[in-house]
């Protein structure tokens, strides 16, 4: 008599899983829906076919990128140098502005797209201008750039690269700035027998459209009268250029032209060219002129160091002496001979010091952004604070020995 009860109740708890209700309930309270991971940003590998051909390249979305929001962005297109060459989509990510952006990502609130050229190829080859622009346009469309704030930039070889894009698509940009580049091709020669005229051939199409270059003076790679010429002719044109050039510097200008805290302000401040109506043939030689007073032509010559100031023995008697680190420990020993100063590691290693201001020093031999600035609180306590444009450390000065 018990059997049946016991059947029964097994029969309601099958139609009660069985329902269609209940069934996705217990579904759902066993298998719970996911969130979606946290949306990605950083540098992101990328790839682009084209005619049969899979590029690799990277794209780097700010922080505060946001998929949903809509907002329009500043986008930058960035071509690598010789060097960076190749298939594995991320090499050229290691200097330049990519590596400008990681030192100080807040500085940079860009879209930035790098493409890579094959090794086999140079950045003056139509497929590879092509295939730049093809993965401009990708990552202008799903990550929301601005087309009034589309930016181009290169280096080295990548600066000859973004010449040529300059020159084929002047309407595109709404600023250009270009490091250790020209338009005289290493590989092509024969092109300075054209050192009289080819300059205006580019300088023509870009109207006011407003570029940054920037050269060290001491380039064997590119020669600085690259950048010379092509400043020259811009100026001629009336256009709006820029030439910084660094004095004494060889071929690396760019790791100091990146990281130039005016170079990104100055890329925002700038927009598209409105292109105006025009008749057919003025429109085929480039965009309309931009309005009256946007002309602007500067030349600067940037030390490497600024000059140094002599100190007295007396001033820099005050500065000499032990600095520890916040622990306590041992860092360095500044000491001086006569009128110069000069530091000495715990590897016994010793540079030599040059005076910017009385409280401000840098290395005659080193960085050009290195900077030991010497404070002294009421109490007397001098504080030697290394800063460089990534990080700063403190040291204390520690008191002379009595003597006996």
């Amino acid at each position: 008599m018990l059997r049946f009860p016991r059947f029964l109740t097994g029969c309601l708890a099958l139609a009660w899983v069985l329902s269609p209700g209940m069934a996705g309930a217990a579904a759902q309270k066993s298998h719970p829906v996911k969130p979606e991971p946290p949306q990605e940003t950083g540098f992101l590998n990328r790839r682009i076919d084209l005619h049969g051909t899979t590029y690799r390249f990277v794209v780097y979305l700010p922080e505060d990128w946001r998929r949903d929001d809509r907002k329009l962005w500043p986008i930058i297109l960035f071509l690598h140098g010789r060097g960076e060459r190749g298939s594995e989509g991320m090499w050229q990510t290691q200097i330049g502005l990519p590596e400008a952006v990681r030192d100080h990502p807040d500085r940079w609130p860009f879209v930035l797209v790098m493409p890579q050229c094959p090794q086999t190829n140079v950045w003056t080859d139509a497929d590879m201008q092509t295939m730049a622009m093809a993965a401009l346009d990708k990552e202008t469309e799903e990550f929301h750039g601005d087309p009034d704030r589309i930016y181009l930039t290169g280096l080295s070889l990548g600066g000859y690269g973004a010449w040529e894009l300059a020159r084929a698509y002047p309407h595109r940009w709404a600023a250009i700035a270009i490091a250790s580049g020209g338009i005289f091709w290493s590989y092509a020669p024969e092109r300075w027998q054209q050192s009289a005229t080819l300059p205006a051939d580019y300088a023509r199409p870009l109207g006011r459209t407003p570029v940054w270059l920037f050269h060290g003076t001491e380039d064997p790679v590119v020669p600085v009268r690259e950048s010379e010429l092509m400043y020259d002719a811009l100026k001629a044109a009336g256009g709006h250029v820029r030439l910084w050039l660094y004095q004494g510097m060889k071929h690396d200008s760019w790791s100091r032209a990146y990281n130039e805290p005016e170079l990104p302000r100055w890329l925002l401040s700038h927009r598209a060219l409105p292109v105006l109506a025009t008749a057919p043939a003025a429109a085929a030689s480039g965009p309309a002129p931009a309005p009256a007073g946007t002309e602007f032509a500067e030349r600067l010559v940037i030390p490497f160091h600024p000059p140094a100031i002599k100190l007295t023995p007396a001033q820099l008697d005050a500065l000499a002496g032990q600095y520890d680190d916040k622990s306590g420990r041992p860092n360095i020993t500044l000491f001086h001979q006569g009128d110069a100063l000069f530091e000495k590691n715990l590897q016994g290693e010793i540079a030599e010091l040059g005076a910017e201001s009385p409280t401000i020093f840098f290395y005659v031999n080193g960085s050009a952004t290195t900077r030991l600035l010497f404070e002294r609180d009421p109490q007397g306590q001098v504080t030697l604070v290394l800063r460089d444009d990534r990080h700063e450390e403190r040291w204390e000065k520690q008191p002379a020995p009595p003597v006996r």
